[in-house]
């Protein structure tokens, strides 16, 4: 499979949590989360079009292992919709640690979609809450404007880059995520998962030069 990756007008580019708590020094610190920002900042540039999502979760969250007694960080419990991870307080409504980080310079962005405020369902994806059926309206939006290329980045690679990148392309949309723009909590060998996910999809996983340069893709 091979495509060229000249940047138009029907483009959009996804940035995925770019915000403190996910970077060192957070709550729930994606290693060298930080180190994704300068390329992110070069890559808007090529964008007339960009979408920012925000992690934005009221307090007690129920993905929050505090909200459960007796469970710590990273263990997995069944929800109604589903399996769910649980995480250290990250990302509440209005905390430091939920603003975008302040070297993310992206003025031109046109939306921030924020996502996991609804107190009793996470929400990895930009475009649908975990459930799988509960939209954020990002779909709806795209479509509206004419957007039908989504390129991503961010983090988490293996979570929310993972995720909306799963759900864009099931919206009909043709999805190329940015690798070394984005970094993995690697849960699990959740990292190994999400790239094996994205082969037998048909999810373009390239480096930020095959955007920049567009040089042909190879699987």
């Amino acid at each position: 499979m091979s495509d060229r990756f000249q940047i138009g007008d029907n483009d959009v580019f996804l940035v995925v949590d770019i915000q403190n708590d996910f970077c060192p020094g957070g709550s729930l610190a994606v290693p060298n989360g930080d180190e994704v920002v300068p390329l992110i900042n070069r890559l808007a540039g090529l964008f007339p079009h960009v979408v920012l999502t925000q992690d934005w979760h009221t307090q007690g969250h129920s993905s929050f292992a505090s909200s459960h007694a007796g469970k710590k960080p990273y263990e997995t419990i069944a929800m109604p919709y589903g399996p769910q991870v649980l995480w250290p307080d990250h990302c509440v409504q209005g905390t430091p640690g939920a603003a975008f980080r302040d070297d993310l310079q992206i003025t031109h962005a046109e939306l921030v979609l924020r996502k996991g405020y609804h107190p009793q369902i996470d929400s990895y994806s930009a475009f649908y809450e975990n459930d799988h059926a509960t939209p954020t309206g990002l779909s709806g939006y795209l479509r509206d404007r004419g957007l039908d290329r989504v390129f991503i980045a961010g983090l988490a690679f293996d979570f929310c880059v993972r995720y909306s990148a799963e759900d864009a392309k099931d919206e009909g949309f043709d999805v190329v995520v940015i690798r070394d723009a984005c970094r993995s909590i690697d849960l699990d060998g959740s990292e190994a998962e999400t790239e094996e996910s994205f082969r037998s999809l048909g999810i373009h996983c390239v480096p930020a030069e095959a955007v920049r340069n567009g040089v042909k893709i190879r699987y």
